[in-house]
């Protein structure tokens, strides 16, 4: 820390209080630092010299560090949200992809006769060059910088957003869900860690939880186009997947004027223009502190990464830094475990498959879901710096593990109530097929080559029967009088991945309290501590590891998501979801410690013991610790070893 600034030397203000009459002269040419324990703390080794004021001497230092904390929080530049907006657009792009393709799927699969495999390939093959890529994106992080990344990121997102839009046919599409993943991938490891190493330590875990926020109004702006282009006879799905071309230009252009990350400008040498970045996004603040405490830590990171050799095989090798990647990762993985992505990609296939029969419909409701997503991730972002990370985070996987659970009964109630097949036509064409077995509407709906078709009055369903569906189309079956759907006749339906229900409410209010549940935790919250949690030397690669994870287990979700729901049923597929949100709450009960106001420079200790001891430190969320150099090096002592300073 440095002394230039003596009105701002909080750190030595404290020190001198606390220590009191008892602070001798330090030889030596660097300063001592103190941690100070929440003010019910005991320090047995000084009790006999706390002066008779020290209740007095703790209200003043609270004072002290409120008002710092105030002064931070008065003096925050405009530009440090210039800044995350602009970062933030490359979540919006994340959003809207995840959220455009479950309405245009619906008309894809028309318009080009997609099989269920098809649907499954064109979704999966974005997220699986998203996880390729996002492993790609840590050291291309660690070598060309944040800005650039984010720039080529924003270049990637346009080119394929034009391949999409122009795509003949369903492999020229294919090619432009790949540039697309490959876009996604990087932005989404990029982000997170760009705005964290700019933003003030109190803002920290809003402005990330912003970048989340981002994503989920993508995912809304989506679900509206979608529905507003859904009425196109022809075509529609190319307006949908183009316009993602608007955000990904305006974020290119912004960032040809936004300065790199200081954190990596100082680990690059860059001193002087990290020292002009700093003053730019603090304002008038005094920046000689942050500028100080990251370069002591950069210095010390240095000594302490365990010398030659890839970065991952040094965090692998460096204990606190092998358990932050194990807790990020794993933060992860049941964030896609928990089966967000297959509602949002399919989040109007489930619809449907509820019960509800028109694609207009479906997608609308499928809107109505993705604002909740949106709306209730806003309540993410202010309880954030409130409530903390770790309580947000439990919260969140616990409700979402219920929700699931609703979402799962509702698909069986709707199994348990199906209609039943009451006509069994003796087509030739039938002898071999699995179909004429079909005694119930669910059966019949879950075989993949049959389809149900009935007629209904204002008061029953009658006349139903299950035929092969026809091979060139699903909107129609093979023969038969469900075979032609421009003339079907008054009352007369076909429904090919859905039986008549009247639980539909039921689904769609699981929907509902799952996206209530998941967006304020369990969607920005892997994230923002993912980007809290690395040493700098280790921050891309860690996010890198991370996002390549949470990418890899989204693609194997959306992968196989309808083909687990035919073998294990609907209801089978969403208990198995809430059942591994189950695992995933009792993982981050044991292993995730609390992060809120923490520096980025200090969260590093918090990972010093044993992984599942980590998590249980609820109690320390409220201890202030006081930073300042020790021969130049950040250094801080433990409650137990605050005798030891004379």
């Amino acid at each position: 820390m440095s002394r230039k600034s003596r009105d701002n030397d909080y750190n030595l203000r404290s020190m001198s209080n606390l220590m009191g009459e008892r602070r001798k002269k330090v030889n030596d040419d660097g300063e001592r630092s103190l941690i100070k324990a929440s003010s019910n703390a005991s320090i047995n080794s000084q009790a006999a010299d706390v002066p008779a004021n020290a209740t007095a001497a703790t209200s003043t230092r609270d004072l002290e560090r409120e008002a710092r904390k105030q002064f931070q929080q008065d003096v925050t530049p405009a530009f440090v949200y210039v800044l995350a907006a602009f970062s933030a657009l490359g979540g919006f792009l994340f959003g809207y992809d995840t959220g455009v393709i479950s309405g245009a799927m619906l008309l894809l699969k028309r318009e080009m006769n997609l099989s269920a495999l098809w649907q499954e390939v064109l979704i999966s093959s974005t997220v699986a060059a998203a996880a390729l890529s996002a492993l790609a994106g840590g050291l291309l992080n660690g070598v060309f910088g944040r800005r650039v990344c984010i720039l080529l990121a924003s270049f990637i997102f346009t080119a394929g957003g034009i391949v999409l839009s122009a795509a003949p046919d369903k492999e020229v599409l294919l090619v432009g869900r790949l540039i697309v993943g490959l876009g996604l991938g990087i932005a989404s490891m990029t982000v997170p860690v760009y705005i964290a190493e700019t933003s003030p330590p109190h803002l920290r875990g809003q402005l990330v939880t912003v970048n989340t926020l981002f994503i989920t109004g993508g995912q809304f702006t989506a679900s509206i186009i979608d529905g507003a282009f859904s009425y196109l006879r022809h075509d529609g799905w190319r307006y949908m997947l183009g316009l993602s071309m608007v955000p990904a230009v305006l974020q290119f252009v912004g960032f040809l004027f936004l300065p790199e990350s200081p954190r990596w400008l100082i680990q690059k040498g860059l001193t002087q223009k990290a020292r002009r970045v700093l003053s730019q996004i603090r304002g008038n603040q005094n920046i000689d502190e942050e500028y100080d405490s990251i370069k002591n830590s950069i210095e010390e990171e240095e000594k302490d990464r365990g010398g030659d050799g890839p970065v991952i095989w040094r965090m692998l090798t460096y204990p606190p830094t092998r358990r932050a990647l194990l807790v990020g990762c794993g933060l992860q993985m049941f964030q896609q475990l928990s089966g967000i992505n297959t509602v949002m990609y399919y989040g109007a296939t489930i619809l449907q498959m509820s019960g509800v029969r028109d694609d207009k419909v479906a997608i609308w409701l499928a809107g109505v879901t993705a604002f909740t997503n949106f709306l209730f991730t806003l309540l993410g972002v202010w309880l954030v710096e409130r409530v903390g990370r770790r309580k947000l985070t439990l919260a969140s996987i616990i409700g979402t593990c219920l929700s699931l659970s609703l979402l799962a009964i509702g698909f069986l109630l709707s199994a348990q109530h199906t209609p039943p097949v009451t006509l069994h036509p003796t087509d030739p064409s039938m002898v071999n097929s699995t179909c004429n077995r079909h005694l119930l509407c669910e059966p019949c709906m879950l075989d993949p080559g049959c389809g149900f078709c009935f007629r209904e009055n204002s008061t029953a369903l009658f006349a139903s029967s299950c035929v092969p569906v026809n091979t060139a189309s699903t909107e129609k079956a093979a023969w038969g009088r469900c075979s032609n759907s421009t003339q079907l006749r008054v009352h007369t339906y076909w429904a090919y991945n859905y039986c008549p229900t009247s639980y539909s409410w039921v689904v769609l209010l699981g929907l509902v309290l799952y996206l209530a549940f998941f967006a304020p935790g369990m969607g920005p919250m892997p994230w923002t501590i993912n980007s809290e949690i690395y040493p700098l030397w280790a921050r891309s690669t860690g996010n890198a590891c991370s996002a390549g994870v949470n990418w890899t287990f989204n693609f194997l979700v959306s992968l196989t998501f309808l083909h687990v729901a035919q073998n294990l049923t609907y209801y089978g597929a969403f208990f198995l979801y809430s059942s591994l949100a189950l695992l995933g709450f009792f993982f981050i009960y044991g292993c995730l410690p609390e992060t809120k106001s923490r520096r980025l420079e200090e969260i590093e200790s918090l990972f010093d013991n044993q992984l599942c001891s980590c998590g249980a430190t609820d109690s320390d969320e409220d201890r202030q610790v006081e930073y300042i150099r020790v021969k130049g090096s950040n250094y801080h002592l433990s409650d137990n070893d605050a005798s030891d300073v004379d």
